[in-house]
C-alpha cells in the first residue's frame, strides 16, 4: 500500500478531502520535484465550521431487521470528534462534501428540528416506540454544549414521556441528567457510553476529539449512581487494534454498565479510502493486515451490507470475538439485550403557539 497522501493534522482523523461518489472532478497529489509554498511552512489546522439547514423532518425510519429500533433522531450531520472508522462518513456526500475531512471540521445543525418533532409527535396517527439518537453522528459531539439541539430534543421527549436510547462518547449527556434522570425511573430512557479502547495513545489518534476513555468511564458511573440504565457500546472492534475487548467490558461494569454491545468494523463507500489512510500513517507496519482481515470478515469484500452479517461479521473471527463478548459478559453480568422501554406512558404535545389547531368535528 502506497504512503497516505495526506496525514492527518493534530486533532482529526482525516487529512484529506477526498471526493466523494458523486464527484465529477478528481484531484490527485503529484509530486514533480518542485518546491511550492506548502513546503515553506507548515499550515495551520483546519479549523471547524457551522452551518444551518432548516429541518423538515424529525424522525427518521428504517426498516432494517438487524437494528433495534425503527425510528432515530439526529440533531447534527457531520461530527467533530473524527472517528476515522465512522460508518456515517459517505452521508457528507450527499452535500457534496468530501467524507474526509469535510465530515469533521463542516457540521451542519439543524434549526427548528425540536419544534419539527413536537409536530410529528402531535400527529393524530403517531404510534409511539423507542427513538434513538446518536446512531449515526455524536448528539454530544463537542458543538452541542453551545448549540444544545439535543438538550432541546430531550425537553420534548421528557415532556410527552417518549421512550428514547441515546449512545454517546460525549462526557457532555452529564449536563442533561436533569432530564433523564427522571425519565429513567419511568422506565422510558437508556443510555449507552461507547469505549472503544481503554488505550488512551490509540483512543487519541483513533477518536481524536472524542473525551478520553477514563472519562468515559467516569460518564458511565455518573449515570449509573443518578439511576439511569447504562450500557457500554465497545463498538467498532478493529482486528488487531482495539484488542482490549475483556477490559473494556470489566472497567466499564465496574463503573456500573448493565448492558453492552459490539460491532465489528465496516468500511462503506469513502470510509474505506479514510481508514486506509490514517491506518498507513499511525499504524504503517499492521495497515495490510488489519484490512486483509477487516475483508475475511466481510466475505472476502471491504464492506458486505447483507443483514446480519453487516454488524457482526462472517468467518473463524467473527465466531472467536463473539465467544469473547459472551463469555466476558457473562462473567461480569452484562446484559446483551436492552430492556424494553415503557411506550404506554405517551402523551401527544400540546399543538405548537401559532398553528393552526384541527377541530373536533363535534364543536
Amino acid at each position: 500500500m502506497a504512503a497516505a497522501a495526506h496525514p492527518p493534522p493534530k486533532g482529526r482523523g482525516s487529512g484529506q478531502r477526498l471526493a466523494h461518489r458523486y464527484a465529477h472532478e478528481v484531484r490527485e497529489p503529484f509530486d514533480d520535484g518542485w518546491p511550492s509554498d506548502d513546503d515553506a511552512a507548515p499550515r495551520p489546522p483546519p479549523r471547524t465550521e457551522l452551518r444551518w439547514e432548516d429541518a423538515r423532518s424529525a424522525l427518521s425510519y428504517n426498516d432494517s431487521p438487524d437494528i433495534g429500533f425503527d425510528r432515530s433522531l439526529n440533531p447534527y450531520r457531520g461530527c467533530e470528534h473524527g472517528c476515522a472508522y465512522c460508518y456515517a462518513r459517505p452521508t457528507h456526500a450527499y452535500l457534496d462534501l468530501s467524507p474526509g475531512l469535510d465530515f469533521e471540521t463542516i457540521i451542519v445543525a439543524k434549526r427548528g428540528l425540536a419544534e419539527r418533532l413536537r409536530a410529528e409527535l402531535a400527529h393524530p396517527r403517531y404510534t409511539p416506540a423507542p427513538v434513538a439518537m446518536g446512531s449515526v453522528t455524536d448528539p454530544y459531539q463537542p458543538v452541542e454544549r453551545e448549540l444544545g439541539l439535543t438538550r432541546a430534543l430531550l425537553q420534548v421527549l421528557h415532556e410527552t414521556q417518549h421512550p428514547w436510547v441515546l449512545v454517546t462518547k460525549g462526557s457532555g449527556v452529564e449536563r442533561d441528567l436533569d432530564l433523564i434522570a427522571p425519565m429513567a425511573a419511568q422506565g422510558l430512557c437508556a443510555v449507552y457510553v461507547t469505549v472503544t479502547t481503554l488505550d488512551a495513545a490509540l483512543a487519541r489518534r483513533l477518536e481524536p476529539r472524542a473525551a478520553a476513555p477514563w472519562r468515559r468511564l467516569r460518564t458511565i458511573r455518573a449515570m449509573a449512581d443518578a439511576g439511569v440504565p447504562v450500557g457500554v457500546s465497545v463498538a467498532p472492534q478493529i482486528p488487531f487494534l482495539n484488542d482490549d475487548l475483556e477490559q473494556v467490558l470489566s472497567a466499564a461494569a465496574e463503573a456500573g454498565a448493565t448492558r453492552a454491545f459490539y460491532t465489528v468494523l465496516r468500511l462503506p463507500w469513502e470510509v474505506r479510502t479514510v481508514f486506509a489512510d490514517w491506518l498507513q500513517a499511525h499504524y504503517p507496519q499492521r495497515a495490510a493486515r488489519v484490512l486483509a482481515r477487516v475483508r475475511e470478515l466481510h466475505g472476502g469484500r471491504d464492506y458486505d451490507a447483507a443483514f446480519g452479517a453487516r454488524m457482526a461479521g462472517r468467518g473463524v473471527w467473527a465466531d472467536l470475538l463473539r465467544q469473547r463478548f459472551a463469555q466476558a459478559c457473562r462473567r461480569l453480568g452484562l446484559q446483551r439485550e436492552h430492556t424494553p422501554l415503557d411506550v404506554t406512558r405517551f402523551r401527544p404535545p400540546a399543538p405548537a403557539p401559532g398553528l393552526p389547531q384541527q377541530r373536533s368535528l363535534f364543536d
